[in-house]
């Protein structure tokens, strides 16, 4: 593959065709390799899900993508189930999880779940688009986790803005709101980490595909409305080598508490 420099320097209608051709479908991020950097978040989400899956008895993955990080665990719990709500990747996710044992549902991001009360001691989620606390609240058994890696708040702000103009505030998800919501649903925060990251974009095209991936960065984005936005962004990478955003992340593990003596 071309180095970053290399493809900086093809001809934006090039660029822009090629990065409207590519399959965005998962979360498959391999064709970025060459064309943009993302710094992970210290905690090692993967590693950390792999773990409390070896420990389970039931794991639920909730909008799983193509269901690429499960697929990475170790060892599955003995009930193994994942939703996805996006129809193109429900096959994706039940090859690479099959292996596993395990089962992919569809079902909407924002619920309801089609799974029974307290039928996980653990729930998993990365980068949800919604997070269903109510639902999590439900189908988690006392004693249960919910693990999940959220967008933080303000997340490649510096894209959004490129795109839709430098008057744009910080949005997205509040580390502070995710506890009240888990806390409404019954749930106790026993683990809470955020972590400001940086990335990097090599040429137009991974700008192009980023945006038509992770579609919440610049909502109804399509090439033609924010072609004069990319020609900017493109003459930018040109002239100084990338285009560098910073990505937010928190991490929210919350449980279920036990029954207590009288049963509730």
């Amino acid at each position: 593959m071309a180095s970053g420099t290399d493809q900086a320097q093809r001809s934006f209608e090039d660029l822009l065709a090629e990065g409207e051709a590519v399959d965005v479908s998962g979360w498959d991020f391999s064709w970025f390799a060459g064309r943009a950097t993302e710094e992970r978040p210290p905690w090692g989400y993967a590693r950390l899900v792999s773990q409390r899956m070896a420990g389970a008895r039931a794991g639920l993955d909730l909008q799983t993508g193509g269901g690429e990080v499960l697929a990475t665990i170790e060892r599955p719990p003995p009930v193994l189930r994942a939703t996805e709500s996006w129809p193109p990747n429900l096959p994706l996710a039940r090859a690479a999880l099959a292996p596993l044992g395990g089962q992919v549902l569809e079902a909407p991001d924002a619920g309801p779940l089609p799974f029974a009360d307290a039928s996980f001691d653990l729930v998993t989620a990365r980068l949800p688009v919604v997070t269903p606390w109510p639902e999590i609240g439900r189908v988690l058994a006392p004693g249960g986790t919910f693990l999940a890696q959220e967008v933080g708040p303000g997340s490649n702000i510096e894209l959004s803005r490129a795109m839709l103009g430098g008057h744009l505030k910080p949005g997205g998800r509040f580390p502070a709101d995710a506890v009240a919501a888990a806390e409404a649903a019954g749930l106790e925060v026993v683990d809470l980490r955020e972590a400001r990251l940086v990335m990097e974009f090599f040429d137009v095209a991974a700008v192009v595909v980023f945006l038509r991936k992770v579609v919440w960065t610049v909502p109804d984005f399509n090439v033609a409305r924010f072609r004069p936005q990319l020609r900017a962004v493109h003459d930018g990478i040109r002239a100084t080598g990338s285009f560098v955003c910073h990505p937010t992340r928190f991490l929210i593990e919350a449980r279920r508490p036990e029954r207590t003596g009288d049963g509730t």
